[in-house]
């Protein structure tokens, strides 16, 4: 089967995040992956990789969605969870931590005990990629998992905050085809700080997008994100979430 039919057929969120942890869709990134799994980080050597499409990770339930890029090859590639083990998903839940949402600031392992408290981490692509960077055609095919994300979490979900350019250009396609909210057009575009409310297109609640600069290390060790910056824009997303 393919994602699109696999997706669609999921009836809640536990079903989805198991069907696309089998998904061998894309080549280049199942071969990729799996590479990374076998050839290890030394600082690794020990350690059995997980080397499977990442699913979501967060309350079925989440007012609050943080759309990523797609997992790092050490690091999600590597402990099976989104925003797990490197330096990225630190940032991102110590910032989370700080604002309640979070009941501890590390996430080093699947098994650390992190819960999140009404938020849900997920990306576009759910396999490790080359250079961190995706084709057109592996964004397309993972599509469809996005999208039935989206129409599950329809009931509670308020807000988003997006990281990064890759993630919010690759968000508004999925939302569209939820078909739950209406997409501005021309569709807006991506910068730090920016906000965008979309109105219901179901009779149903509203949705606020946040675009963030991404949590890389490019980013944060630069000091173009600041951890004071993605406190601010998480915060305030999840002021509007209701958390």
């Amino acid at each position: 089967m393919q994602p699109s039919e696999q997706a669609a057929a999921a009836p809640n969120l536990g079903v989805l995040d198991r069907e696309l942890c089998d998904c061998r869709a894309c080549p280049r990134l199942v071969a990729w992956r799996e590479e990374v799994g076998r050839v290890k980080r030394k600082s690794f050597a020990d350690e059995t990789y997980w080397a499977r499409p990442i699913p979501g990770f967060g309350p079925a339930d989440a007012r609050l969605l943080i759309v990523g890029l797609a997992p790092a090859a050490h690091g999600g590639n590597r402990t099976g969870r989104m925003f797990t083990g490197d330096r990225s998903g630190d940032i991102l839940v110590e910032a989370l931590h700080a604002l309640g949402l979070a009941n501890q600031p590390t996430s080093v392992a699947a098994d650390d005990g992190l819960e999140l408290r009404g938020v849900r981490f997920t990306a576009p692509v759910h396999c490790a990629p080359p250079d961190n960077k995706p084709t057109p055609g592996e964004r397309d095919t993972c599509r469809p998992w996005l999208v039935r994300e989206l129409e599950l979490m329809r009931p509670s979900v308020r807000a988003m905050v997006v990281l990064g350019a890759f993630g919010w250009q690759a968000l508004f396609p999925a939302i569209a085809a939820a078909g739950c909210w209406h997409v501005p057009k021309p569709r807006p575009a991506f910068g730090h700080g920016t906000r965008v409310e979309l109105g219901a297109a179901d009779g149903g609640a509203g949705l606020a997008i946040h675009g963030c600069y991404h949590v890389s290390q490019q980013n944060t060790f630069t000091g173009r994100l600041t951890p004071q910056m993605l406190r601010d824009v998480i915060g305030a997303a999840a002021s509007e979430a209701g958390l």
